[in-house]
């Protein structure tokens, strides 16, 4: 076993702790945090993968804006959530995390005689992404740049909600 292959078995089982621990744990906030290092892990694995572009694209977007935007609106939103832990321990996960065991299994042994699991991985020395030809893609308003701006829009509407539903009104009415 290689160092690589070590490497990724580490980061491989923090991402899926930490995954466990977003949708496990009772607090929002620290719900938050657990996903900035589930997305942090991933990008781990993009670069061990030897895709640049994508680790850059998912510290910069999904840990640099999105979840800080998350941890934003959850900041401001906190004093109109009424902490109701007792009320959101469900009785039956037992029964959804025997599902999740079967349909992994399922999964595990549908990829068994593909032999997909022991493929080696090849070096990737001269491979060089097109990042200038996505840059462009991302600016042409025949590409990619009408769902850029939507989304930039979407995300400054959620902002801007979440600050709406933090402030508390004039009146005494909340």
């Amino acid at each position: 076993m290689t160092i690589s292959k070590i490497i990724f078995l580490i980061v491989g089982a923090v991402t899926l702790g930490s995954a466990l621990m977003v949708v496990s744990a009772r607090r929002m906030m620290h719900a938050v945090l657990w996903l900035i290092l589930t997305l942090m892990s991933v990008a781990v694995i993009f670069a061990m993968l030897q895709a640049n572009f994508f680790s850059v694209v998912q510290v910069l977007v999904y840990i640099g804006a999105i979840s800080i935007l998350i941890l934003f609106g959850v900041m401001l939103t906190r004093r109109s959530m009424v902490d109701r832990s007792e009320s959101l321990i469900r009785h039956n996960w037992w029964l959804a995390a025997l599902l999740l065991i079967f349909v992994f299994g399922m999964i595990v042994i549908s990829l068994q005689p593909w032999g997909l699991i022991n493929t080696p991985l090849v070096a990737m020395e001269n491979f060089k992404e097109p990042i200038a030809a996505l840059g462009e893609k991302l600016v042409d308003p025949s590409g990619y740049l009408i769902p850029f701006e939507v989304s930039s829009v979407l995300l400054l509407a959620v902002m801007v909600a979440a600050i709406y539903i933090a402030v508390e009104r004039k009146g005494g009415k909340s």
